[in-house]
């Protein structure tokens, strides 16, 4: 039995026991009474038969795809620690002391790691929702687009069956994540699952739930602060550290929870200050204050705390939760700027200033007695910040922490040249290398680093002579620091239900290529401008493009030979050759809710508790690809598995392959590519697309044309497979060379070959003893062909 079923609003109940009872009527002896959430419908869509769903409610759904996409293994550890009979050896056909094998020790890491994603959107989730109702009420609508918007919870509605009309309805819908985590969790406890593919399924529905987690922290946050509501003209704000005003007193703010940020720009506006002080952001915090303001800035993405803190221009550094370097507190006070925490979670070992009078806190911060302060009530912190972002500029003067170019030159004298520097690079820069070119006085290749250049700082904590690396790569790129002046959209939200309307069509046929988008950290092999690149690239070749959290930023940190960025080339519709950027981390629920919305307003298909037959539908019909070039963290493996079980694919960037497993196909198996026509109720072959679920790409150039082979679906149309047959050759063509060998394994019939390229293809039709096939009408569930014989 299902514990969540039902379509009430609420989950939680309340029970009396009575013991005797005597009416008129009867009575009563051992009674117990139940009295539940207060049910309200205002939806006339019958419930689907998945509401709530448990662990095993979408198992089979899983097993068809995992079947397909079978995981194969890259350990990142041959060994299990995660309890005293360890440490084990699982190597070979080794088994642990509890019976585990290798692989599934490695799928049960990976549920581990989408649980922690999981468990830290919702518990975001929960904690700007609880701000959010205090202080609009629980009665605040949602409203995410006006009238443009008619399903306003695409991924809830899909999931959870609920309708929600309030911030309240909300309520119940994250009591159901934290009940399914906390399950999830309990599934990677020693002596618990054994089985991979069963672990594997807990990871899809880790992801799907770490969906509905976003999903209902953006519809908070964009219906109670009055964020851009699915508006393809939201305005374009500055992004880059040469944007930034530093003669001004200057705050920022790095995270992802808003509500201490949003305090800030109100005290600023309620005391006419703003156009004194500098708000600035780093991480999905930065992204979201400017869907507040649009007058705040965005430095850069997660990679650009270090050099930015160093640079000496923050007066004073606020942060909340997620995605922060954990020695912020010790690089604040390299350069004497207060720092203030603002969350529970993460809460740097400083004293709890919460309920002290403003006046002294500020007064610890100015005189430095305070160099830090936990302080939990927004409102109090957006005052604090500003009064010491002002009192403290004077006083600091900017005080840096880099070294100027002739202390570069002394600390670059004291390298031994041993390597450690570089072996510790993720990316494998030459820094030793360049570090000799800098004891010369030769900087360039101290400043060639600058773009490839994570900030991770492992160069430094490698070093023996405790050189100062990242600094110095800081300081010889001083000129494109200052340089750094680009912009982005605004994160405008969901898409538009008309929107849908317009180009459901034309995706589902094929016509329009497909969806990509461009999500996850900034953990890039080659820095952000691959990720400009590719995104340019895409729309030009008529993609749907969108962006979100710092990849969104990384989009638009480069200018093409126009000197224009991705969003001020593009349109941000959610149209042929649009650039969209939906907004912050949580903000991929929009990404998701259109595939969604694809099945649901364009294809009618039903959407209450009804997730297989959706997903069935994306998977098969709307050809969307999620790029995780730079993924890093748990989070970004907890949004890439609420894709897999949508039946997307996800393209990662090389450190991808330290997620430990791969998700992929096999294209000369043709069993496994079996699907249902529903016309004729018999299994054909639907080809070998897409080809994989999770694969990781060495190179831009190998992930382009993976992107563009990856968007084919069973269902496309003729014009449509010929569309995106002609970016799939010619992108592979351009950029690795000769025609893909795999052509004749993706043309169905010879209406199906681009017309520029029809003669090299039927010639490598005829060299692999090509035969035609039918198209089906595909899906994967064998009660969808009932159905549709009785429609």
């Amino acid at each position: 039995m299902n514990l969540w079923g039902g379509s009430t609003m609420g989950r939680k109940s309340v029970n009396f026991s009575i013991k005797e009872i005597n009416t008129d009527l009867a009575r009563f002896r051992d009674l117990n009474i139940t009295i539940g959430a207060i049910t309200r419908e205002q939806w006339d869509e019958p419930m689907g038969p998945t509401p709530f769903p448990s662990l095993t409610t979408l198992r089979p759904w899983d097993q068809r795809l995992l079947k397909r996409y079978k995981p194969f293994y890259l350990p990142f550890c041959d060994l299990c620690c995660m309890c005293t009979y360890g440490k084990c050896d699982l190597t070979g056909s080794k088994k642990g002391a509890c019976g585990i094998s290798m692989s599934a020790q490695q799928s049960r890491t990976v549920l581990l790691s989408a649980c922690i994603g999981a468990a830290t959107h919702i518990s975001h989730s929960r904690d700007l929702l609880t701000h959010l109702i205090a202080a609009s009420g629980r009665d605040c609508p949602i409203n995410v687009g006006g009238t443009g918007v008619e399903v306003e919870a695409p991924i809830t509605r899909l999931v959870c069956g609920i309708k929600p009309i309030t911030l309240g309805d909300l309520e119940p819908v994250l009591d159901y994540c934290e009940n399914q985590v906390t399950q999830l969790l309990a599934v990677t406890h020693t002596g618990q699952e054994g089985n991979n593919l069963d672990f594997e399924s807990k990871v899809f529905h880790a992801g799907m739930i770490d969906h509905v987690g976003m999903e209902v922290a953006d519809i908070a946050q964009v219906s109670a602060l009055g964020f851009p509501k699915a508006d393809a003209e939201a305005p374009l704000v500055d992004l880059g550290l040469g944007t930034v005003d530093t003669k001004k007193p200057v705050i920022l703010v790095i995270g992802h929870n808003v509500p201490p940020a949003t305090e800030i720009i109100d005290y600023l506006k309620e005391n006419d200050l703003f156009p004194e002080v500098e708000v600035t952001g780093i991480c999905c915090t930065a992204l979201d204050i400017t869907r507040y303001s649009p007058k705040a800035k965005i430095v850069g993405p997660i990679s650009w705390q270090l050099r930015y803190i160093r640079s000496g221009v923050p007066d004073v550094i606020v942060i909340d939760e997620q995605c922060i370097r954990t020695d912020t507190l010790f690089e604040a006070a390299r350069i004497n700027t207060p720092l203030i925490a603002t969350s529970e979670k993460n809460c740097l070992g400083l004293p709890d200033l919460t309920h002290e009078p403003v006046e002294s806190i500020i007064s610890g911060f100015v005189t430095g007695t305070v160099p830090g302060a936990l302080i939990l009530d927004p409102e109090k912190v957006g005052e604090v910040a500003v009064r010491v972002a002002i009192a403290m500029a004077p006083q600091r003067k900017k005080h840096s922490a880099l070294p100027t170019k002739h202390q570069l030159t002394e600390w670059a004298k004291k390298c031994t040249q041993c390597m450690l520097c570089r072996r510790a690079c993720p990316n494998d820069l030459p820094v030793a290398q360049a570090i000799r070119l800098a004891a010369s006085g030769n900087l360039s290749g101290l400043d060639e680093l600058y773009d490839d250049c994570l900030g991770c700082g492992r160069c430094e904590s490698a070093c023996k002579q405790k050189i100062p690396v990242h600094s110095l790569i800081v300081t010889a790129a001083d000129k494109k620091t200052r340089e750094e002046t680009f912009c982005l959209r605004s994160g405008r939200g969901a898409i538009q239900d008309t929107e849908i309307r317009k180009v459901g069509g034309p995706i589902v046929l094929g016509e329009i290529p497909g969806i990509v988008a461009f999500v996850g950290c900034a953990n890039y092999p080659k820095g952000s401008r691959e990720v400009a690149e590719m995104c340019m690239e895409f729309a030009r070749r008529r993609y749907i493009v969108c962006t979100s959290g710092c990849s969104a930023m990384s989009a638009g940190m480069y200018r093409d030979e126009e000197g224009k960025t991705a969003y001020e080339r593009y349109s941000g519709a959610f149209e042929a050759g649009g650039i969209v950027n939906v907004g912050s981390c949580v903000a991929n629920a929009h990404i998701a809710g259109a595939a969604i919305k694809i099945a649901s307003v364009f294809a009618k298909r039903p959407l209450r508790g009804n997730y297989e037959e959706i997903a069935d539908y994306v998977y098969n019909r709307v050809g969307a690809v999620g790029v995780a070039w730079g993924a890093m963290s748990q989070k970004a493996a907890a949004i890439a598995a609420g894709f897999w079980r949508l039946g997307i694919p996800v393209v990662v960037g090389p450190h991808g392959t330290k997620y430990r497993r791969m998700l992929l196909g096999r294209a000369d198996k043709e069993a496994d590519w079996l699907v249902y026509d529903a016309r004729t109720g018999e299994q054909v072959n639907g080809g070998p697309v897409p080809e994989h679920l999770f694969f990781a790409a060495e190179t831009k150039e190998e992930a382009m044309v993976m992107i563009a082979k990856l968007t084919m679906r069973p269902n496309d149309t003729s014009k449509g497979r010929a569309n995106k047959l002609a970016n799939y050759i010619d992108l592979h063509k351009r950029l690795i060379g000769g025609i893909p060998p795999d052509v004749y394994r993706l043309v169905r019939t010879p209406a199906d070959i681009p017309l520029t390229m029809k003669d090299e293809i039927q010639v490598h039709l005829a060299e692999h003893d090509w035969k035609e096939a039918t198209i089906p009408d595909p899906t994967l569930l064998s009660r969808m062909v009932h159905s549709r014989k009785v429609a």
